[in-house]
């Protein structure tokens, strides 16, 4: 009897997974919320299109180096801060995303929202970011602004393999981080402790 690779199961449940699937999952449960005095409030995207042989596919940026940005160089997700001028959130994120990677999302391709999470390290602002999921019917075109240095689309089922992660260390701390492998780059921190929670939703 053939043995089964370990992580091949929940990544064949993924694998094939829709939007609409995605959507239903997420109406499943009631997103966690922080809304902490004092916090800065931001968003972030996880934007889905179908890729290759139809496999939902998540958008990754890398931010660009600047000095004094905590999260310099890093990769991420599309998103941002809140303006006082936005609304709500989900008008940050639609402002954010459009700011840095020149995507239009409209908010009928919402499909629902994540956890509210914040740093893990007081080294880092007091922020509590909420995640938004959005699915589109195809990938967008990226038009990147000074902000951010490469994009990459990802497949989830390659996430959900188990055979993209790994850990990190970072140098002066004396602690392992959980990421992910995606080609030559690292997805760790805040972005992993997003991804992590929605690919398990999706097994």
């Amino acid at each position: 009897m053939r043995q089964r690779a370990p992580g091949r199961m929940t990544e064949d449940l993924v694998t094939g997974i829709t939007l609409a699937q995605v959507g239903d999952r997420l109406a499943r449960r009631s997103p966690e919320r922080r809304e902490g005095a004092g916090s800065i409030q931001a968003a972030v995207a996880l934007i889905l299109a179908p890729g290759d042989y139809r496999r939902l596919e998540l958008l990754l940026i890398k931010r660009a180096e600047h000095p004094g940005d905590p999260w310099s160089g890093q990769m991420a997700l599309p998103g941002g801060r809140r303006h006082p001028e936005d609304p709500d959130l989900l008008a940050t994120v639609v402002r954010e995303t459009r700011e840095e990677v020149g995507v239009e999302l409209d908010p009928r391709q919402l499909l629902g929202e994540l956890d509210d999470l914040h740093p893990r390290t007081p080294l880092l602002p007091p922020v509590v970011v909420r995640p938004f999921v959005f699915g589109q019917s195809h990938r967008s075109e990226v038009h990147a602004n000074s902000e951010v240095a490469l994009h990459v689309w990802v497949a989830l089922d390659q996430l959900a393999s188990g055979q993209t992660r790994t850990e990190i260390t970072i140098q002066g701390r004396d602690h392992r981080y959980p990421a992910y492998q995606v080609g030559p780059h690292l997805v760790w921190g805040m972005t992993e402790r997003i991804i992590s929670p929605f690919i398990d939703l999706l097994r």
